[in-house]
C-alpha cells in the first residue's frame, strides 16, 4: 500500500535493520517450534479432529456433483458481482458493497477497510468465501446434529484465524504501523511471542493482559475477611461484616473450580462479596485448591462431601446455625444442584434456599463446549489426565477462548506480536489468565454425566449409591441466565429451571458468563428481565417479560430476604469457635498452573 502523499518516508536503515534482527528471531523459534520436545506436547488433537471433521462436509458434497457445482457457482457469481463493484470504484464510481460485516464486527473498523479499494476487495473477498463456506456446513446432507455442529465450530476457528485483518500484508493498519515504526514493532512482537511461549513450556501462551499490574490480596481479592476452615480441597473464607445487623441465615458461595472465586472480588466498586456484606448478609466462599497429582482421585462426591457438606459443617460451628442459603456458579452451581438432589434423597436438608448463577443442569443446548465432548474425545481427555492426575488449566481456558475466537485470542496475536504493543493491565483478563487444574477424576465424571450423557437431568445419576432426582428439590430456586452466555447459554439454563420440583424464579440479565453476573448497582452497565413462571419456550418467555433497567442484584438480595428476613448481630468471622487460618483471600487462591 503506498505511504501517500503527506506520509512521511520510512528510515530505511532502521527498516532493514530491524527486519533483520526479525528474521533472525524467526529462525530461532522456527527450530524451537520443530525441536522434538516442543513437538510432544503439541495441541494436535484439536487439529487432527477439525480435519476429519470438515473433509466429512467436504465429502457429502462431493458425493452429489450437480449440488456441489451449484454451490461453487453461487461462489463464482459473487465474486463476479464483487469484481464488477471494485472496478466501478477503481474509475472513481461508487458502489454498493456486495458483503458487509456484522455491525459489531470490530475486526475491520479501520477507515481503509471501506475507504481503500483494495483492502475493501479483500474484506469483501474474506466475507463471501466465508459466509459461503459456512453455507455449506449449514446444508451439507448426512450429517448427524453433532458432527455439523463440531464442523460449524473448527470451520469458526479456521475462518477467523484466516481473517485479512491478521496479518501484515493484508491489513491497511498494520501495514501503517509497520512503516511509521520502521518494523521495530515486528522486533518487539517477536521477543513477546518468545517469552509467551516459553511461558507455556513450548506451547504458545497469548497474553491478554500485563500480569505486573495485580496481585491477589493487594489490589484483586481485597475484600476483609478470615480463612476460619482448611482441608485437602478447600479454603473458607468468611468475610468481615460491615453492618450491626446480619440476616441470621448464613449465605455460602460455591464458586466454580475452573476458575478463582475472585471473579466476585476484583475489586471493591466491583465486588459482589462487598456488596452483600454490605447488605447484612454472612457472607463465605469456598475457595477450591489448586488441583495436583495428589488430587487425581477426587471425584465430584469428594467435591460435594469435602466441599459444599464440609462447608456447611464449618459454617454451624462458627455460627451456630444448621441452615443455610448457597448460590452456585457456573460448575458450582452444578455441584450444588447435585448436592441440593442429595440432600433432597437423604433427607439432610441443610440449604434451605438456592442461587444458581449462570449455571447448566440440564445440558441439552450447551453450546459449542458440547464439541469438546464426544467418547471419542473424552477418552482422549482421560488418558491425558492419566498421565500426571489431572487436566491443565491451559487446555480449559484454551477451549473458553476458542468460544469467541474473535474476541478473546485475533485481538491479542495482532495487538501483541505484529503491533508490539503489550496488552494492557485489566483485573478481568488477569483473572482469566490465573488458570487452574482440574482433578482427573472429577473432570471425568463431570464430562461424562453432564456434556455427554446429561444424566443429572434425566434422573439417572448416581453419587455414593444414591439416584438423584432433581424433581425431588422443593426448595426456592433462584436461577439466573445470561443472554449472551457462550458458556452456560440461555436456553440451557432456562430448560434446566424446568428440572427442578419446587418454584424456580428465573431472571435473565443482559450480557455475557461474566458481565452479566459482575453488574454491581453503582456502575451497572446492564438490565435484566423477569417473567414468572418457566414454562413454554425461552422466546415466549422473554416476549412476556418485564425488563428493568440496572444491576440485577437488589432484586436478588429482596429474594433472599424474603426467604428468611429474620436478623441477628452481626457476627465475626469464625465466631468463638474457629480460629482464624489466615486473612482473605488464603492460601489456596494463590496457587499458580
Amino acid at each position: 500500500m503506498p505511504a501517500g502523499p503527506s506520509a512521511p518516508l520510512p528510515d530505511f536503515e532502521a527498516l532493514s535493520r530491524n527486519a533483520g534482527q526479525f528474521m533472525e528471531a524467526m529462525g530461532r523459534n522456527v527450530g524451537r517450534l520443530l525441536h522434538p520436545e516442543t513437538q510432544a506436547g503439541a495441541p494436535g488433537g484439536e487439529i487432527n479432529e477439525a480435519a476429519k471433521v470438515l473433509q466429512q462436509v467436504a465429502e457429502a458434497w462431493l458425493a452429489d456433483p450437480s449440488k456441489s457445482a451449484e454451490a461453487q457457482g453461487r461462489l463464482s457469481q459473487a465474486f463476479l458481482s464483487l469484481w464488477g463493484s471494485t472496478y466501478l470504484r477503481l474509475q472513481g464510481q461508487t458502489a454498493e458493497p456486495v458483503a458487509l460485516p456484522e455491525p459489531r464486527d470490530a475486526r475491520f473498523a479501520h477507515a481503509e477497510w471501506s475507504t481503500n479499494p483494495y483492502f475493501d476487495f479483500l474484506k469483501q473477498a474474506y466475507l463471501l468465501a466465508t459466509r459461503w463456506a459456512e453455507g455449506l456446513v449449514d446444508e451439507a446432507d448426512g450429517l448427524d446434529a453433532h458432527t455439523r455442529h463440531k464442523a460449524q465450530f473448527y470451520l469458526r476457528q479456521l475462518t477467523s484465524m484466516l481473517s485479512p485483518s491478521n496479518f501484515l500484508p493484508t491489513n491497511p493498519e498494520l501495514i501503517r504501523h509497520t512503516l511509521q515504526e520502521n518494523g521495530a514493532n515486528l522486533v518487539r512482537g517477536l521477543k513477546m511471542y518468545e517469552e509467551d511461549l516459553e511461558a507455556g513450556g513450548g506451547q504458545l501462551r497469548v497474553r491478554q493482559t500485563d500480569p505486573r499490574g495485580f496481585e491477589v490480596g493487594k489490589n484483586v481479592a481485597v475484600t476483609a475477611g478470615e480463612v476460619v476452615f482448611r482441608n485437602d480441597l478447600i479454603e473458607l473464607i468468611q468475610y468481615a461484616p460491615t453492618t450491626e445487623t446480619v440476616l441470621r441465615r448464613p449465605f455460602l458461595m460455591v464458586p466454580p473450580w475452573i476458575n478463582k472465586f475472585y471473579i466476585l472480588d476484583l475489586n471493591p466498586q466491583k465486588s459482589f462479596f462487598k456488596w452483600m456484606v454490605d447488605q447484612g448478609l454472612t457472607v463465605f466462599c469456598i475457595s477450591w485448591v489448586n488441583p495436583d497429582s495428589r488430587h487425581a482421585d477426587k471425584d465430584f462426591e469428594s467435591y460435594m462431601r469435602e466441599g459444599i457438606e464440609a462447608a456447611i459443617d464449618a459454617i454451624g460451628v462458627a455460627t451456630g446455625e444448621n441452615e443455610v442459603t448457597a448460590a452456585g456458579y457456573c460448575v458450582g452451581g452444578t455441584l450444588l444442584a447435585v448436592t441440593l438432589a442429595m440432600q433432597a434423597a437423604t433427607g439432610n436438608r441443610r440449604i434451605k434456599s438456592a442461587t444458581l448463577l449462570t449455571t447448566q443442569v440440564d445440558f441439552t443446548h450447551a453450546g459449542d463446549l458440547k464439541v469438546f465432548a464426544d467418547e471419542e474425545q473424552i477418552r482422549q481427555v482421560e488418558a491425558r489426565m492419566a498421565e500426571q492426575g489431572y487436566l491443565d488449566g491451559s487446555r480449559m481456558a484454551n477451549a473458553f477462548n476458542m468460544l469467541r475466537p474473535n474476541d478473546l485470542i485475533w485481538p491479542y496475536v495482532v495487538n501483541n506480536y505484529i503491533k508490539g504493543k503489550a496488552p494492557t493491565a485489566f483485573d478481568l483478563l488477569y483473572w482469566n489468565s490465573d488458570a487452574t487444574r482440574m482433578p482427573a477424576a472429577n473432570h471425568s465424571f463431570y464430562l461424562r454425566n453432564c456434556y455427554l450423557n446429561n444424566t443429572l437431568a434425566q434422573g439417572r445419576m448416581v453419587l455414593g449409591n444414591v439416584r438423584l432426582d432433581l424433581k425431588k428439590v422443593q426448595i426456592p430456586v433462584f436461577n439466573l441466565a445470561t443472554r449472551e452466555d457462550h458458556i452456560a447459554p440461555a436456553l440451557s439454563v432456562f430448560e434446566g429451571s424446568k428440572a427442578f420440583g419446587g418454584k424456580v424464579d428465573f431472571v435473565l440479565a443482559g450480557s455475557g458468563h461474566i458481565a452479566g453476573v459482575v453488574n454491581p448497582p453503582s456502575k451497572p452497565k446492564y438490565g435484566y428481565w423477569t417473567g414468572g413462571p418457566v414454562k413454554g419456550t425461552l422466546e415466549s418467555w422473554i416476549a412476556a417479560a418485564a425488563e428493568t433497567k440496572g444491576s440485577w442484584w437488589p432484586y436478588w438480595f429482596q429474594w433472599i430476604e424474603a426467604q428468611a428476613p429474620e436478623r441477628v448481630p452481626a457476627r465475626k468471622p469464625g465466631g468463638d469457635a474457629l480460629q482464624s487460618l489466615g486473612p482473605a483471600p488464603g492460601t489456596y487462591v494463590r496457587m499458580r498452573a
